[in-house]
C-alpha cells in the first residue's frame, strides 16, 4: 500500500466521536446494487452497480465509491449517465451533522449537501449550482440493506422529483 493510501484509509471511527461516526458508518463494506433512473416524462431504466464504503482520515471521516453501470465498458444508463464518483462524509459536532461532498468527475458532477438523521432515515440536502434543492436520502437501513432516494426540486416546481433511487445489498464474505 502506498503512503497516500495507507494515510487515507482507518481501519475504524475516530473514538472521540464514534457513536455519532456511526451514521454513515454502518454502511462500511462493499454493496451491490441496482439503480433506476427516472425521467421528468415518466421514462425508467434499470442497471446494476456496485457501491464501497471505507474508513478514511483517522476514522473522522467516511468515503465511498459508487460505481454505475458495472461493468466497466457498459453503455450509458440513459437519464442518469455513468457514476464514477466519491462521496467525503465529515461529521462536524459544530452543528451536529454531516458536511458531504459528492465528486463525479467525468460527468463534472459535485454536490455539497448537510446530512442528519430524520427519524430512521438520513436526509441531506444542498442546492446545485443553478439553484435547484437536491435531496439525498437511504431509507429503509438495515445491516445489509438500503434504499437510496435522489431527488430534485427546481426553484420554480412546489414539488420534488425523483431521479434515482437505488437499492442496495451488501455483499457476502
Amino acid at each position: 500500500m502506498t503512503d497516500f493510501a495507507r494515510l487515507l484509509h482507518a481501519d475504524g471511527p475516530n473514538p472521540q466521536h464514534a457513536a455519532a461516526l456511526q451514521l454513515y458508518g454502518r454502511f462500511v463494506g462493499d454493496w451491490d446494487a441496482e439503480i433506476t433512473a427516472h425521467g421528468p416524462d415518466g421514462t425508467k431504466h434499470t442497471a446494476p452497480g456496485e457501491i464501497h464504503f471505507g474508513w478514511v482520515l483517522e476514522g473522522r471521516a467516511v468515503q465511498d465509491v459508487w460505481i454505475i453501470p458495472r461493468p466497466a465498458g457498459s453503455p450509458a444508463l440513459p437519464i442518469a449517465g455513468n457514476w464514477y464518483g466519491t462521496t467525503l462524509r465529515v461529521y462536524d459536532p459544530t452543528i451536529d451533522a454531516w458536511r458531504i461532498s459528492w465528486f463525479d468527475p467525468g460527468r463534472c458532477i459535485f454536490r455539497q449537501q448537510i446530512g442528519r438523521p430524520r427519524d430512521a432515515d438520513i436526509v441531506q440536502e444542498g442546492t446545485t449550482e443553478a439553484g435547484d434543492l437536491t435531496r439525498w436520502s437511504f431509507t429503509e437501513v438495515t445491516e445489509d440493506f438500503f434504499h437510496w432516494l435522489g431527488e430534485v426540486k427546481p426553484a420554480t416546481a412546489t414539488d420534488w422529483r425523483l431521479v434515482v433511487d437505488v437499492r442496495a445489498k451488501r455483499r457476502k464474505g
